[in-house]
């Protein structure tokens, strides 16, 4: 399938192994937790190693919003402790839009005559688990775009065709998405076929609510 330049898709065999697990009905809560953590970390290590050159001096602060499954791995990966900043998002049932619930940027809003972006980190890491419609993955990315970030790497563990192509068009110039795997299909209620389920249920037991 054709994706954006800035789209790429993990050809690690040990990530692929994990994701057909993870894609498994099966797969129980504990496994899941520890697939999901697996991806992100070997995701994390191909991201971070393609898009980051190591260099000298004060270390920049690194947001990190969402996909609570993935937090940890990343914090692994990367060298010094980083501010982790939730943006709380949803898809609203009917319209499958993005609505936005929380957010926890530092002064995303600035009163300021000095405008946005003025504690803004130079770089954000987005983890999202699944990417379907690709709604509230570009609200991310244009919040993080007006609050004044330069750079942002989108990690995810499956997302749809149409839901990352939108994704990558949000800010083309500025944003690199990496994803474990990518399904063709999308349902008309929005969800990922054959996917990986709702990530959030199979994590927090929470499936039927």
């Amino acid at each position: 399938m054709s994706l954006p330049s800035n789209v790429h898709v993990s050809k690690h065999p040990c990530l692929l192994a994990k994701l057909s697990r993870l894609r498994s009905k099966s797969t129980e809560s504990r496994e899941v937790k520890s697939l999901i953590n697996d991806i992100s970390l070997i995701l994390g290590c191909e991201a971070l190693a393609a898009s980051l050159t190591p260099v000298d001096g004060p270390k920049g602060e690194t947001p990190i919003g969402s996909g609570l499954g993935m937090v940890e791995a990343i914090q692994t990966i990367l060298p010094e402790p980083v501010p982790v900043h939730h943006l709380g998002l949803y898809r609203e049932p009917s319209t499958l839009e993005p609505v936005e619930y929380y957010n926890n940027l530092p002064h995303h809003v600035s009163s300021s005559s000095s405008g946005p972006g003025t504690n803004a980190s130079s770089l954000a890491i987005v983890v999202d688990p699944v990417i379907a419609t690709g709604g509230t993955c570009a609200a991310a990315i244009q919040t993080l775009k007006e609050w004044g970030v330069k750079r942002i790497i989108v990690l995810s563990v499956v997302a749809a065709a149409e839901g990352v192509r939108r994704a990558a068009e949000e800010w083309p110039e500025a944003v690199e998405i990496w994803v474990a795997g990518v399904d063709a299909e999308l349902t008309p209620k929005g969800m990922l076929k054959p996917g990986v389920g709702d990530v959030g249920d199979r994590l927090f037991l929470t499936i039927g609510k």
